[in-house]
């Protein structure tokens, strides 16, 4: 069926398969080292509240049949421990269906996570990788060829991704149609790298360059996928160049790497073929059996493309097999953050001694120089960072976030860098506040050595304490 496989892109998908196991297990690795504090049982949005309200149908998860931390976190580990395996290319030493049930695995414990993760696990990123995670199930391994249909809806999602982006700033902020975002992007995005700084002080004429080589990059190079080789191969390489300067200038979680990991399966590696045998007639039936489901699933995110009313970071299903995605259609001019602080005066006064709290990513202390953790995802700073665009944001959890640091709650704490009280002697009074955020000149960064300059705006939360059942004795 000679038809039905591709060949010479066998390397591209040993490339590809590997690389995605690799996204997979810092995926778990993030829900299992921070799942307790965000949607534990004790946690801030806990899971056996949601499955309450939420009906499995809505939201199908492992999770909506039982729930308990430990179970929880035996779910998140056992995600790591088959993601290693798939990245060190176990499913090339089974049958081609148990190669395929191993991929199965991680795509529905992850899709377990997402759908009780709540506010924590709204993210484009989510979905995009559980939508390439699903069709990486029926690409194979070593006892057939690539199926021509997976290849050709991987380069799908990769042109709904970038084209999808492109799509959205044009009809969004007038900032990406005059080529001016990048003179406020580096400093207001979400949570900045060590390089976002230097990104943030490039000349104004490159930052013209660098918005208009975006346009192009998003606008008119995924047609190119399609094209025939060479043509799809120096498309994809385009946009890897271009998501490895995205890498470098902040923090996107693993937004910008399971981009490039997408772009690997256009590649053609040049490397002889190994000989393989027949493809199964079942298999070329479930695989396009499958694929006609996800075409025709397509229909929805073009209708969302083409629409005037756009969206971006949208699923039309409760298995996120087909989603649409778009990222930053506005940007921020002026940067807000903030600042959770905590007293152990039993009566706060202007003089108290307030100490604050230092988080993991977000900025705090101007000294403090950003530093990289993509494609790791410090999930809490991401949502502070939208507390600070508006309290609606932080409705849900921030509450709870600031019950959890008056009692010295030890997961919660595990996601900040340092908390300023010890363990045993937690604040009587916690208060959060407004700051203007901009990055120092370069003067300003050489007579001071620090790289934020911070101006009080207002008051986000009042002086607060644990009362009635809650208060400590």
């Amino acid at each position: 069926m000679e038809w039905f496989t591709a060949s010479d892109y066998w390397l591209s998908r040993l490339v590809f398969q590997r690389a995605l196991a690799a996204l997979y297990l810092v995926a778990f690795l993030t829900a299992a080292l921070q799942f307790r504090a965000l949607i534990g049982e004790r946690g801030m949005l806990p899971v056996p509240r949601f499955v309450q309200r939420v009906p499995f149908r809505s939201s199908p998860s492992l999770f909506q049949w039982h729930y308990s931390d430990r179970f929880f976190a035996g779910c998140a580990w056992t995600g790591c421990a088959v993601s290693a395996a798939l990245a060190a290319g176990v499913d090339s030493l089974l049958p081609l269906w148990g190669g395929m049930l191993l991929w199965l695995v991680p795509w529905a414990l992850y899709l377990s996570v997402v759908n009780v993760g709540q506010t924590w696990y709204a993210f484009g990123w989510e979905s995009l990788l559980l939508e390439v995670g699903f069709l990486a199930v029926f690409l194979g391994n070593d006892e057939v060829a690539p199926p021509v249909v997976v290849l050709f809806l991987l380069r799908w999602i990769l042109f709904r991704v970038e084209f999808g982006a492109g799509l959205i700033k044009l009809r969004g902020d007038e900032c990406w149609r005059k080529l001016t975002c990048l003179d406020h992007h580096h400093e207001t995005q979400p949570m900045p790298g060590p390089l976002s700084w230097f990104f943030h002080h490039l000349p104004k004429p490159l930052h013209r360059v660098e918005v208009a080589a975006n346009h192009v990059t998003q606008l008119v190079v995924p047609f190119l996928l399609f094209a025939p080789q060479p043509v799809a191969t120096a498309a994809a390489a385009l946009m890897i160049v271009t998501q490895l300067w995205l890498v470098l200038s902040g923090n996107f979680a693993w937004l910008n790497w399971i981009t490039i990991v997408l772009a690997l399966p256009v590649v053609v590696f040049p490397a002889e073929p190994p000989a393989v045998p027949g493809t199964p007639l079942w298999y070329v039936v479930v695989v396009l059996a499958v694929c006609a489901v996800l075409l025709g699933l397509s229909h929805r995110p073009v209708r969302n493309m083409v629409s005037r009313r756009q969206v971006m970071n949208r699923s039309f299903d409760p298995l996120h097999l087909v989603n649409t995605y778009g990222a930053f259609g506005s940007v921020s001019r002026i940067r807000y953050e903030v600042v959770v602080e905590g007293t152990a005066d039993e009566s706060p006064r202007k003089d108290s001694d307030w100490r604050e709290y230092e988080f993991k990513g977000k900025p705090g202390d101007p000294r403090r120089w950003p530093r990289q953790f993509a494609p790791y995802h410090l999930r809490l700073d991401w949502l502070m960072w939208f507390a600070a665009l508006s309290p609606a944001y932080a409705g849900p959890w921030f509450g709870a976030l600031v019950e959890r640091l008056l009692e010295n709650d030890r997961d919660t704490l595990r996601l900040l860098r340092r908390s300023p009280f010890p363990p045993d002697a937690p604040p009587r009074h916690i208060r959060a506040r407004l700051f203007r955020y901009r990055y120092t000149t370069w003067r300003e960064l050489r007579e001071t050595g620090a790289c934020w300059e911070r101006t009080y705006v207002r008051e986000f939360l009042p002086p607060t304490r644990l009362t009635g059942a809650a208060r400590r004795p």
